[in-house]
């Protein structure tokens, strides 16, 4: 039986884009008990962080999966092939299905560096971040792109580059990284676009980024576009947790997946805090960078989820900017209970 996870997936399977502070194994916990997409992706996560010492400790919390993740894909990014190999060797070890590589996040950091989008800019850079990728790894390799860095006319020659290189899967995003997402998802590229897919790479999975809300639409889709693989969702993930299903969650079972993350934050800060402890009692130079001292999750990046839940019900614009004024998940709990 093929390893590549690619192949068992259901023509027009559901994805969940990757989304940096946001699809976090805390929150793809709660997504799979909302109703989960067929496939997950991590954050993205540095190359070279992985391959540094002082930053492989943050890039394995991110790299961290869940039972509920599989099948689940790690999303890596960065411009140093070597540092591709290296970090693509480990991830079969890290319980992962295949590793995408992201050519089309048009974060401005991350194109400074090199990576995202800037790869389109750099394309025999990005064959062999692709192949060194490829070389060390038996896990599918995907790349996650855009239609050019400027000009929408770009993928022409874009992605038949990464086309010839047997990739697994494709994902196009139907945006320029000029545009942002300022304009709607060029969908009447679709037909072209897989053409050219088909004649140069037939076994590639082609899946569609851009404007996809819910599972309704991406029904919709198919019937426009049978052609397309699958089918990846972002920020409708904001308007609706439910997005990979056609329930509609009553305020009850809202409040429920709000309860739920605070509980799986607690239970992520403890295990960072342990983790943490234990590098500092093993790497001494690591204690005092720290201080000495053992740190915790963050609090304050938590509350960015909360318009997720609290939305479109009566009293929920109040009762997030109560949750908006706290400080931790005890005390969220606690304007939570005054305002059930």
């Amino acid at each position: 039986m093929s390893k590549n996870i690619w192949e068992k997936l259901p023509k027009g399977f559901t994805v969940l884009a990757p989304m940096e502070g946001v699809t976090d194994v805390m929150f793809r916990q709660v997504i799979a008990r909302a109703g989960r997409p067929d496939l997950f992706y991590t954050e993205f996560t540095n190359v070279s962080s992985y391959a540094s010492e002082k930053g492989r400790f943050n890039a394995l919390e991110r790299l961290e999966v869940a039972p509920s993740d599989a099948p689940i894909i790690a999303q890596i990014w960065g411009k140093n092939p070597e540092h591709f190999s290296e970090l693509s060797a480990a991830l079969e070890g890290l319980g992962f299905d295949g590793l995408d590589l992201n050519m089309g996040c048009p974060d401005r950091n991350v194109n400074r560096a090199g990576g995202g989008a800037a790869m389109i800019r750099t394309p025999e850079l990005a064959v062999e971040c692709i192949r060194r990728a490829q070389a060390a790894t038996k896990l599918p390799v995907s790349v996650k792109t855009r239609l050019g860095y400027t000009y929408v006319e770009e993928f022409r020659e874009w992605l038949p580059i990464l086309l010839k290189e047997n990739l697994a899967a494709l994902t196009i995003h139907l945006r320029t990284r000029k545009e942002m997402s300022k304009v709607p998802a060029h969908y009447e590229l679709i037909p072209e676009i897989c053409a050219l897919c088909r004649e140069i790479s037939p076994q590639t999975k082609i899946v569609i980024n851009g404007d996809i809300k819910d599972l309704a639409q991406v029904k919709n889709l198919m019937m426009r576009f049978p052609e397309v693989d699958g089918y990846m969702i972002g920020r409708g993930v904001f308007e609706n947790p439910y997005c990979f299903t056609e329930h509609v969650p009553t305020r009850e079972e809202l409040m429920s997946l709000l309860m739920l993350h605070l509980e799986l934050f607690d239970a992520q800060d403890m295990k960072h805090c342990a983790m943490m402890a234990e590098k500092m009692r093993e790497e001494p130079e690591f204690a005092l960078k720290m201080d000495g001292k053992v740190r915790g999750l963050p609090y304050e990046p938590l509350k960015h989820f909360y318009k997720i839940y609290l939305r479109d019900f009566p009293g929920a614009s109040e009762l997030r900017a109560r949750l908006m004024e706290t400080h931790s998940t005890s005390e969220a709990r606690e304007v939570l209970r005054a305002g059930a």
